[in-house]
């Protein structure tokens, strides 16, 4: 299975790049956020760890000080949330994640999962080392079923009804953590920021999934390009501390 992709989702405001109605951001330059997992053959990581260690990538480079103001990737991260919001993960192990990792990038570490996030790229003009890359590889399993996520931690939740591969679900797990980053204050970030951005990936059960895409939290819309049909694909609830999004959980 591949995971490329994902445009056209919707948060929960009706000028986020997420959305699926056609808008001025498709005639706009099209950009990519790409993401590499480290995915050895021997020692591959969980799936649970992979999903959460690639939202906090994508955390990790918005709020980078290479990608506001003049900073050297501003300019690729402006072009990329005026377009469609895009990321594509694939897999890299040996010295194929040697040279991902020679790229200008940033890694994000779980426990035992990597993944490298670099400024965003056109939708051809990949850089060589990663373009090489596959998409497909990327199938992961839990050797037991995650705990229940601690109280207070914001939650990236799936949709109980949908079965994606792990490098879709990072992509889709790295969206909701970009809307629920747009939903908060300079000092909400700062705060989830220096903690290390702690945060949660979990299956839903079909209630809970019912009630949270009705609680006016961010919901991510995939546009049903690949893997899936069109739909909602994971909702961001935020916690009591850190990432307290309207709706979610509080004390």
């Amino acid at each position: 299975m591949t995971s490329t992709e994902t445009a056209g989702q919707s948060g929960s405001s009706s000028s986020s790049p997420f959305q699926q109605t056609k808008t001025d951001r498709d005639a706009a330059p099209q950009f990519v956020l790409p993401l590499v997992a480290r995915i050895e053959r021997a020692e591959p990581p969980a799936r649970t760890d992979a999903l959460e260690t690639a939202a906090r990538a994508v955390l990790m480079l918005l709020s980078d000080e290479r990608s506001a103001g003049d900073g050297e990737w501003a300019e690729a991260v402006r072009a990329w949330q005026d377009a469609r919001i895009r990321k594509v993960v694939r897999r890299a192990r040996g010295a194929e994640w040697r040279r991902a990792e020679a790229l200008p990038g940033i890694t994000a570490s779980g426990d035992r999962a990597e993944v490298r996030v670099y400024p965003p790229v056109p939708l051809d003009g990949w850089p060589k080392d990663l373009a090489r890359l596959q998409v497909s590889g990327t199938e992961l399993d839990d050797p037991k079923p995650p705990e229940a996520p601690a109280e207070g931690l914001p939650v990236l939740w799936l949709n109980p009804e949908l079965q994606m591969s792990a490098g879709k679900e990072m992509a889709q797990v790295g969206h909701g953590a970009q809307l629920a980053w747009w939903e908060l204050s300079e000092e909400e970030r700062a705060s989830w920021r220096a903690a290390g951005f702690p945060l949660a990936v979990r299956s839903a059960d079909r209630t809970h999934w019912e009630a949270l895409t009705r609680s006016g939290l961010p919901v991510v819309h995939d546009a049903g390009f690949t893997e899936i049909a069109p739909g909602k694909t994971v909702a961001a609830e935020g916690g009591s501390r850190f990432c307290p999004l309207p709706g979610g959980r509080r004390p």
